[in-house]
């Protein structure tokens, strides 16, 4: 019997809540433990539940939904939230370095550490964790696990309610690596055309086109809707398979971001509403594809609030005040 067959069969109900220790994930498959991760920028979960007692991984759930962690988790990984850990939550602005660095300490993150993300919502704001822990120097160190919590709960694999406590580490990050961040100055210029950069909306449709302001529910609005003159639509969605919430393979997404123009000839510039879903393709687009690529994340609701600048508006809609 595979060891995933193994979980399966021990499951009822659904998700299983671990009630062994991690160390019990492990038996049967003591000569994976300590493997070095797989290269490129995904890990499968078949890998890591067989890594979780490893040393040099340390796993963190990033998800949109900030009590999802605490009604479980992956056994030993750490919660970030991203309302408050990965954000100045007084400037709009991106956690300090010396804020994050603190947090990767406590965290026992160090400069051989493999740190694996996750998340809900197809790892939105794993990719998006990704991002920061890229502008801070630890790239090369960071994987996603392809399909996040909505794959490894597919598979049933345990999940966990415990707090893990690492040991402290001692952790000197680098950066911040302005490359891979746009601001509002680069994204007019992308719009004017006078820096050779393809821009790519990756809302839905409906939002693109200028008939909805914001996804429903959606706390961050912008008084006007539309896209960013010339900007590319590629809904970050078509990057994964539904099912799984795995994403594509890499002939797929070249395909598909070819097929809209987006082929990593000319510097891209991605955006969304708040940054989170337009990190999710930056991740698909630099990470797995290899091609230059900024993140906007002052978007839509940046760009579509600012005074003065150009908009496509398809819809013709007006903002009304609700």
């Amino acid at each position: 019997m595979t060891f995933i067959s193994s979980l399966r069969r021990a499951v009822t109900g659904g998700i299983v809540v671990a009630a062994l220790s991690t160390g019990a994930l492990s038996t049967g498959a003591s000569a994976q433990q300590g493997a070095p991760a797989p290269a490129g920028p995904l890990v499968e979960a078949e890998w890591l539940s067989k890594n979780l007692d490893n040393p040099k991984v340390r796993v963190f759930e990033v998800s949109v939904d900030p009590g999802l962690y605490e009604r479980g988790h992956i056994p030993g990984a750490v919660n970030l939230n991203w309302h408050t850990d990965l954000v100045d939550t007084v400037k709009r602005d991106i956690v300090s370095k010396e804020k994050f660095e603190a947090l990767l300490e406590k965290a026992g993150v160090t400069k051989d550490t493999t740190i694996v993300l996750y998340g809900d919502n197809n790892n939105w704001f794993a990719a998006w964790g990704g991002w920061v822990f890229d502008i801070y120097g630890l790239g090369d160190q960071v994987k996603l696990l392809d399909g996040g919590r909505k794959y490894w709960e597919k598979l049933a694999l345990p999940l966990d309610t415990k707090t893990p406590s690492p040991t402290v580490s001692d952790l000197t990050l680098s950066g911040p690596k302005t490359e891979l961040r746009a601001r509002l100055s680069d994204v007019l210029a992308a719009a004017d055309g006078k820096n050779g950069t393809v821009v790519v909306d990756i809302r839905s449709p409906d939002e693109y086109s200028g008939k909805l302001f914001a996804p429903e529910g959606s706390k961050e609005l912008s008084i006007r809707a539309g896209h960013v003159p010339g900007a590319k639509n590629v809904t970050w969605s078509k990057a994964v398979d539904p099912e799984t919430g795995k994403f594509k393979s890499k002939d797929e997404l070249k395909k598909l971001y070819a097929d809209a123009g987006v082929d990593g000839s000319r510097p891209i510039i991605v955006y969304c509403r708040i940054g989170e879903r337009s990190s999710h393709t930056w991740y698909a687009l630099s990470r797995i594809l290899g091609y230059q690529v900024k993140n906007y994340d002052g978007s839509w609701t940046e760009y579509g609030n600012s005074v003065g600048v150009p908009i496509a508006n398809l819809s013709g809609t007006v903002w009304q005040g609700r």
